[in-house]
Order: structure tokens, then sequence, then C-alpha cells
């Protein structure tokens, strides 16, 4: 593999990969194998990638390095695959068939470089009636039926934000995929194109729920199961301060040490009797309403209750397991989550704050060895 110019920190340290910008699961997915040490050169566009997000507080851009091509430019592709030349891995995540217009395609860069690891980020994939669709998140999470397992049986499904989609259904799936390739590529000088779908990557996901619902263990509705917020003790409680306590007291020895300490052994339905669960249900949560956050959080504070207060995005960083862990960092100013998962022998960073768009183009050329980065374009 290329010897990085930028960091020798992480378990991937010496992986050159070329991310062509796009917005969401791709930056992502490219951001996870920069936090682990690959040297990452994000080729921004004239202009922007799109979201109006101020460059300097897009942490997804984070441990990267940036050039700006125009890829529509008569000499746009060809400074792109010079950098292909060099790389092990290329992201791109337009809709099927843009990158191979634009003359950066899989059969364009495996031309140039056969070990190249093409991964390609879509939220409907390479092929289907929706592959040429527009799409989000929430629609790639709708068709899978992921999206209706979330919230309550007597609302609209919940919007999970862009985390089961984008991220765990895409990036994730993305890198798994890369870094499976990368080690085929390694014993067999063969690369290939790992086509990364939110739609696939979101069904996988539930794939333990598709194994009860076949077994007659999951209702087919919202807010009925065991997982899903239909459990009473498998939930959250508003408390007196209108806060909330999530309880995931499954286990029977935990759920004897929940009910214990909430003060309501026995004066409520047996667990079991699902006939039930709406009084042991309303009985919960009139407790829980009887105190506020900080209470209840010192009330299970050291047991194995599986009771945990719901932090705010602004609260995390600061409790104390997290803090004594370093799960968040500060980092030119921003507070953000750290590298993740840890590694003993080759331990990852966040080396640099985001990369601002072409401001790495002279160092790139200089590392890669590739001068043509640092021509004016035609």
């Amino acid at each position: 593999m290329a010897v990085a110019g930028m960091t020798d920190s992480g378990p991937l340290a010496g992986v050159r990969v070329v991310e062509l910008a796009g917005i969401g699961p791709g930056p992502f997915a490219a951001m996870l194998l920069a936090d682990l040490g690959a040297d990452v050169v994000r080729v921004d566009r004239p202009g922007g990638a799109g979201l109006g997000i101020d460059p300097a507080y897009d942490i997804t851009n984070r441990n990267k390095r940036s050039v700006i091509v125009d890829l529509k430019a008569a000499d746009g592709p060809a400074r792109v695959l010079d950098l292909v030349d060099k790389a092990d891995v290329l992201i791109e995540g337009y809709r099927p068939g843009v990158a191979e217009r634009l003359g950066v395609g899989p059969d364009a860069c495996h031309a140039r470089n056969p070990r190249l690891v093409y991964g390609r980020m879509t939220g409907w994939g390479q092929e289907g009636p929706l592959a040429q669709r527009a799409g989000h998140d929430i629609a790639y999470i709708a068709l899978t039926g992921t999206l209706g397992m979330i919230g309550r049986p007597e609302e609209p499904p919940t919007v999970p934000a862009n985390l089961v989609g984008d991220y765990a259904g895409g990036s994730l799936y993305l890198v798994v995929g890369i870094l499976a390739a990368l080690h085929h590529a390694r014993d067999t000088g063969a690369g290939q194109v790992v086509d990364a779908a939110i739609v696939d990557g979101a069904a996988h996901l539930a794939s333990m729920i598709h194994g009860m619902l076949a077994a007659g263990g999951w209702q087919d509705r919202r807010g009925s199961n065991l997982l899903d917020g239909g459990c009473p003790f498998y939930g959250t409680y508003e408390t007196s301060d209108g806060r909330h306590m999530a309880v995931g007291a499954l286990e029977q020895h935990f759920y004897d040490e929940f009910v214990r300490l909430l003060g309501i052994e026995g004066a409520v339905p047996e667990r079991h009797d699902l006939t039930r669960w709406g009084e042991l249900r309303e009985a919960v949560a009139a407790r829980f309403k009887a105190r506020t956050r900080e209470e209840w959080t010192a009330v299970f504070e050291g047991s194995d209750a599986c009771v945990a207060p719901v932090l705010s995005l602004r609260e995390a960083p600061g409790h104390p397991h997290l803090a004594a862990r370093g799960t968040f960092t500060d980092h030119g100013g921003i507070t953000q989550p750290a590298p993740a998962p840890r590694f003993s022998a080759t331990p990852t960073a966040v080396r640099t704050g985001p990369a601002q768009p072409g401001a790495d183009t002279a160092a790139v050329a200089r590392d890669w060895d590739v001068p043509s980065l640092t021509k004016e374009e035609n």
C-alpha cells in the first residue's frame, strides 16, 4: 500500500482514500476511515457540496485533506484519475451513471489502478426500479419497514434523525465493504466495486427482528413488542421536571432490582402477563412522575436495574462515565465524539479539524506525487 503523507496513527495508516465530495453518508464513511488513520483526500467541487454548512463546523470532514477539482472542466477527470493512480480506495455518492459520465467511473479508475476499491454510496443502489430516483434517509428506511417499527402505535412513525438510514444502513455498511474489499485486494491484487445501498443496509439491520417475526415472536406493528416501546420495562418515562428516564430491565434479575428501587415491588401485575402490561406501564409512569430526573438517577446509581437518564446532546459529554472514557473530545473549540472503536496497538485521534475546501492542494500534490493538481484548470 502507498505511504500516507499525513499520519502514521491508526490501523489504516498508509491507506490512501479519494473521496468525491458529496453530502450525508459518503462523507461520514470517509470520516470514519480518516479517523482510523487513512489519508483521505476530499475532492471538493467549486462552490461547495450543496447543504450550505459552514465548512469550519462540518465534523464529518475532520482528519481529511481537501483539494478542489472541477470534474466538468476539460482536464478535471484526468486530475482525479492521477489521484486514483496513487490511491487504495475511492468513495463516490452520485446517482448511478453520473461518475461514468464524468469520466471517473469504475472502468476508468480500474484502467488506471486495478487494485482500487471503488466504493459507491447511494440510497436505492446501483440497480432496480428506483435507482435513478432522488431520495433521502427517511424514504429509504420507510420502504424497508424500519421506519414503520419506530414510535407509538397511535402516532405517526418517529423519525430517528438520519442515524438509521444514512449512517447505520449506509456509511457503516460502506466501510465494512471497503475494509473487506481492501483485504481481498491485498491478497489478490484485484480491486472491485462495493455497492452500498442504504435500503440494503437498513433492511439488514433488522435481521434479528425478521427472524422473530417469522417465529411469531414479533408483531408487525409499532409499540407492541419487547424492544419497540411496547414493553413497560423497556422504554422511556417522564419525570416530574419534564425530563425522562430510560428503562431496559429485560432479564428477570434486572427487573426485580428495578421494581424494588422504583418502589413498586409486590404492588404491580406480574410482568409476563401481557394482558396487564397497560396497568404495569401506568404504575411505572406514575412512580417516575413523582420525582425529578436527577433524583431518580441517584436512586438507580450503582445498580443493575438497567435504568439511565435520557441526556441531551449538550449534556452527554459531561456524564461522568463518558468523561472518564473520553467518549467526547474537544478539538478546535468544537466538542465532538472521539474516534471509535479503540485500538490497543494503533490508537486513533482527532488529528485535524474539518478540511477547508482546497486548502491542502499543494501538500497533497507533493505527498501523493500528483503535480497535475497544482496546474491551472483548462
